[in-house]
């Protein structure tokens, strides 16, 4: 059997455009029928202590109105500017992800942010908050409250990070489809393109390298 398109994305949960791109690449996927492994990525935007962004500010109701907006009504999707103020860190949450991707739950994990943050005005940044979020997609609530109390994955987000500045990602979200690297939210089509062109390259890399061996095996 062919090996699944790996796709990794870095996104963080403060990001309208990241949750934005969740749909044109689930088109694409469903498109294309293929077997692909999602590998969801952090990207924190504004760490501690930097400053986070307030919603009572201009500058996230300009943007808001000039680019969120108009992008989630041409895809249909329901979102609105959170009024959290200060924007929450990410951390937190991205070390849940760590413990929801251990479990199984990576995917469901990073979607159940977005839909909290996005659409439910809930703060990312408290333990209760993320706890409950967590419990909500068949996690065990006192197992995953424990592992941010205790840091168990605080390790494992940092060396996520590293691996970003590896990439040297700058915006999300950025997509990497096989040898493809995407930032921005893309269209179904660039997408679906790019997932063909990964598939077609596994294809031709596995076509390389067989063998016969001395006792006449091939």
């Amino acid at each position: 059997m062919a090996a699944p398109v790996k796709i990794k994305i870095w996104s963080d949960y403060v990001c309208p455009f990241c949750m934005l791109a969740e749909g044109p690449l689930e088109e694409a996927i469903g498109d294309v029928g293929a077997d692909v492994e999602i590998e969801w990525m952090p990207f924190e935007l504004r760490p501690h202590p930097q400053p986070t962004l307030r919603p009572e500010d201009d500058y996230l109701p300009r943007i808001w109105e000039r680019a969120v907006y108009p992008m989630a009504r041409r895809l249909g999707v329901d979102i609105k500017l959170p009024d959290v103020s200060p924007q929450p860190y990410t951390a937190l949450a991205f070390e849940g992800y760590q413990y929801a991707a251990e479990h199984g739950l990576g995917t469901a994990y990073n979607g159940r942010m977005f839909r909290a943050f996005f659409q439910e005005n809930q703060d990312l940044g408290q333990i209760d908050v993320l706890t409950a979020l967590a419990g909500e997609i068949g996690l065990d609530e006192a197992g995953f409250r424990a592992a941010l109390e205790n840091g168990t994955h605080r390790a494992k987000h940092q060396e996520a990070l590293r691996e970003a500045a590896a990439h040297q990602v700058q915006v999300v979200p950025t997509f990497l489809i096989g040898d493809t690297r995407i930032e921005g939210v893309a269209s179904t089509a660039h997408l679906r393109k790019a997932i063909l062109d990964a598939q077609a390259q596994q294809a031709e890399d596995a076509a390389y390298g067989a063998a016969c061996g001395i006792d006449g095996n091939c």
